[in-house]
């Protein structure tokens, strides 16, 4: 693992996020104003995807994730890459290195946010993509026809299309964990899936997603920081309740230009403090 950790590359610069997360955080002013907070009640009466018409019945899974941890080690990109056996030019998990607007650098790590309101579910031609019940957008692998469309309707990039044939190994196997899912064919959109695998498998076994770490997304797990919480977001005594519940204030990527509505939290710097999304 040291060995892995001296050769890691350093995180990739990408400008076009700031308008994911500085453009949302920089415009709201103060710590009362500084992002939505989020409540044990706001998040017990969630709904379940658009379309259902019924009311949460299980457990609706979600992240939260502390961008004051981040270190942007990428430990959260090479797991996952072990994990679905991907090669190094396919990435589900995306880490960069962004510019707040005082000019001090931070690192953004953005997974799938597995959206209520997902665009790529609209778009999908052939059901290909679609929800669980539990929130979780997942893909039917052998439905899919390559036509990129739900690629391109994403908006926070966070698919990848398969341009060739399934490798042997993963380049960040063993070091970073096992091939856990079958290799998907060539010509397929991918993406995250928050490990549903380990959660599906984890309860089938009595064990609890965001606790146990066989039932838990890898990236959560591999996190050295704790930067990455995950569990049942209505239910208020799982981990990522708790951080929501205890952040001064967290917020979602873009919710307010686009209400996607996606399942992923961030938690910003301490806006009680120093706020550095202000200038001055």
């Amino acid at each position: 693992m040291d060995e892995t950790q001296e050769n890691q590359p350093v995180p990739e610069k990408r400008s076009t996020a700031r308008r994911d997360f500085v453009k949302v955080a920089g415009a709201l002013a103060g710590a009362a104003a500084m992002a939505q907070f989020i409540s044990t009640a706001t998040l017990a009466s969630r709904t379940k995807p658009s379309g259902t018409g019924e009311s949460t019945a299980g457990p609706q899974w979600g992240m939260s994730i502390d961008i004051n941890k981040c270190i942007g080690c990428k430990y959260c990109t090479y797991a996952c890459q072990a994990v679905n056996n991907l090669a190094d030019n396919m990435i589900y998990n995306i880490v960069t290195t962004e510019t707040m607007q005082n000019g001090k650098e931070y690192f953004l790590s953005k997974p799938c946010m597995h959206c209520t309101e997902a665009p790529c579910v609209h778009v999908c031609p052939v059901k290909a993509t679609y929800h669980r019940p539990d929130g979780i957008v997942v893909m039917d692998y052998t439905r899919c026809i390559g036509c990129r469309y739900c690629q391109v309707a994403c908006p926070y990039d966070a698919r990848v299309f398969n341009w060739g044939d399934p490798i042997e190994t993963s380049p960040k196997s063993p070091n970073f964990g096992f091939q856990e899912v079958p290799n998907r064919p060539r010509g397929v959109v991918e993406k995250c899936s928050f490990c549903s695998h380990r959660i599906d498998g984890g309860l089938a076994r009595g064990m609890v997603p965001g606790v146990d770490a066989m039932a838990t997304p890898a990236c959560v797990v591999a996190c050295p920081t704790g930067a990455r919480a995950f569990g049942d977001l209505t239910d208020p005594e799982s981990p990522v309740s708790k951080v929501l519940a205890e952040s001064k204030a967290v917020l979602r990527l873009r919710e307010e230009e686009l209400s996607t509505e996606p399942s992923v939290y961030y938690v910003p710097p301490d806006a009680h403090t120093n706020n550095p999304f202000q200038k001055g």
